[in-house]
């Protein structure tokens, strides 16, 4: 059975020391899952590879091989955190 990438065990640590954080963290991995992710091992809502290496490219350069930090995840939540509030009305 293949596990979860190191880096998304790493950030659901980051995030789980963060209750604020918790549905923002649920309603962003549905938005960026693969589709048909349940129909795959490991049967995680996880962003496709190719998502990831683009976002990895543009952050960081390179072949697009390094994946998020947990902070940089935390970091990330707490943007879609804040750009959801000031969007409502």
């Amino acid at each position: 059975m293949a596990s979860a990438p190191t880096w998304a065990r790493e950030a659901a640590g980051a995030v789980a020391r963060r209750p604020g954080l918790w549905p923002v963290a649920v309603r962003q991995a549905f938005v960026l899952a693969e589709p048909g992710w349940w129909h795959r091992r490991p049967f995680l809502p996880l962003p496709p590879a190719d998502y990831l290496r683009f976002r990895s490219q543009t952050a960081y350069g390179g072949s697009g091989d390094q994946p998020p930090g947990p902070e940089e995840v935390v970091i990330y939540l707490r943007w879609c955190r804040d750009i959801r509030r000031e969007r409502r009305p």
